[in-house]
């Protein structure tokens, strides 16, 4: 046997198994890429589902903190709030609090934006209420301003829901 023919042997062998090598790893490189977008699929749904969550506890507690509210009007016009009236409108609140401190953390700046507007213009109504229960209004609150406030959150609430249907690709169209 000649030393070409050895020579193209070994080349042959180093060929075969330097493909198979090559194979290989291109395999393992694209399986490793699917594994990563099933990951970053996964991840986007995860994300996504934290949201809707999310916007659905904060959407629910801010109308709860807005219907509280009203109730503890009707009740200071009819003349008498009593301790169960103020508990539940600290639980609403405080309820709501908490909602809108977890979508500060995962809301995205134009859900943000709506939801701030929600809390500022509750925080305000709440303010106004419980000066007008104390008998120590500011200048110009009367229970008519305290009623239109709290009624105002209702459009608020709507662009927030709004908003938030949008970022999680729901129709936005009510």
């Amino acid at each position: 046997m000649d030393l070409s023919s050895v020579v193209i042997a070994v080349a042959g062998v180093a060929g075969t198994l330097g493909g198979a090598l090559l194979t290989q790893r291109g395999s393992e490189r694209v399986k490793r890429r699917e594994i990563e977008l099933v990951r970053d699929h996964e991840e986007m749904r995860e994300n996504r589902s934290l949201r809707r969550d999310c916007y659905v506890q904060l959407n629910r507690e801010a109308r709860q903190f807005t219907t509280a509210l009203n109730g503890h009007l009707h009740a200071m016009k009819e003349g008498g709030v009593k301790d169960d009236d103020r508990d539940v409108l600290d639980e609403a609140k405080n309820a709501h609090r908490d909602r809108y401190s977890e979508a500060q953390m995962i809301a995205p700046e134009e859900v943000l934006m709506r939801a701030s507007a929600v809390n500022q213009a509750l925080n305000k109504a709440y303010g106004q209420v419980k000066r007008l229960e104390r008998g120590a209004p500011e200048p110009g609150e009367t229970m008519e301003t305290a009623a239109r406030a709290q009624y105002e959150v209702w459009d608020m609430l709507r662009q927030m829901r709004t908003a938030m249907r949008h970022d999680l690709g729901v129709t936005h169209e009510d």
